[in-house]
């Protein structure tokens, strides 16, 4: 049990909120709305994206984005639209919290169904709508144009030793994932999208279960949402309390900062807000950087019928 959820179950959200930083009053929140949850749906991701991630802010359309994290290469290039005087113009990469959903949905419905052939349309509706976001408006503008990089991006991993390459370089997506106009009638995005074969194949391999309620509440954050998933990747199969340097979290987080002096109170509150929804996380934070100690898995045991 995290301090933070200690503290509210000890003396409730109100009391938490005066005891602890101002500045930390919404990690009280998260962290009472996550003791509060009944849910027990899961998410999956592939275990290369709790290694390295997506850009956290937009580059320039041309530039590709390229993460070396220990034995993983994480390398994607941005794709061209064609306009209507047949010249192509680079489109970037996907980027952002918004991008981190769309894949999430899109890697879970492909492992729940056991298919390359994801469906779209009311299902991915309505689970955009579990996480928060509405459709209509300037924020359905944003996941479209997130969506659009994603169809047109070529992103590949590359794996040192016994894995070999991840998988191919290609689209990860063959069709496109369109949202259509505000309106309750009819579907939303076209009916289906297909996962590329290699990419399926290595999620299959290589999947690491979330828990959906913990993406839901940290949903807007896109540092929050991969030192999440880094952790649960990492915590439930250590043996012995690791430590992690800070070049070494500026190195794996810290893409678009340009000193880890700036790095460090960004990925301070992200570690906050990962904490208060993984609330068996046992995470200490020092001058070194942080150290890692074995824990529960981040799936809460309520989710899956234990309290």
């Amino acid at each position: 049990m995290g301090e933070v959820h200690q503290l509210v179950l000890d003396h409730g959200r109100v009391e938490a909120r005066r005891l602890l930083d101002p500045k930390r009053a919404s990690v009280v929140d998260i962290a009472a709305a996550v003791l509060e949850e009944e849910s027990r749906a899961l998410g999956i991701t592939y275990s290369g994206f709790c290694l390295t991630a997506l850009p956290h802010r937009r580059l320039p359309p041309e530039a590709s984005w390229r993460r070396d994290q220990g034995r993983v290469t994480l390398l994607v290039e941005p794709g061209s639209e064609r306009k209507r005087d047949g010249t192509l113009v680079p489109i970037g990469v996907p980027y952002g919290a918004k991008a981190r959903l769309i894949l999430l949905y899109l890697q879970t419905r492909a492992i729940q169904d056991q298919s390359r052939e994801v469906e779209l349309g009311r299902s991915m509706a309505d689970w955009f709508k579990r996480m928060g976001i509405e459709r209509g408006g300037s924020t359905y503008r944003a996941v479209q144009e997130q969506a659009d990089r994603i169809n047109l991006c070529r992103l590949t991993f590359y794996w040192d030793g016994e894995q070999g390459s991840g998988f191919a370089k290609e689209n990860i997506v063959n069709g496109g994932i369109r949202l259509g106009g505000d309106t309750d009638q009819g579907t939303l995005w076209r009916e289906t999208v297909t996962l590329s074969e290699t990419f399926f194949a290595a999620l299959k391999k290589h999947p690491v279960p979330l828990w959906e309620p913990a993406i839901r509440h940290i949903g807007g954050n896109s540092m929050a949402i991969d030192v999440y998933v880094w952790l649960a990747y990492r915590l439930h199969v250590l043996k012995d309390p690791t430590p992690v340097s800070w070049p070494a979290l500026f190195a794996q987080f810290g893409g678009g900062y340009k000193e880890l002096k700036h790095f460090k109170p960004e990925f301070r509150e992200a570690l906050d807000l990962a904490l208060a929804v993984y609330e068996d996380a046992r995470v200490a934070i020092a001058d070194h950087g942080v150290t890692l100690m074995p824990s529960a898995p981040p799936i809460p045991e309520r989710a899956i019928g234990g309290r």
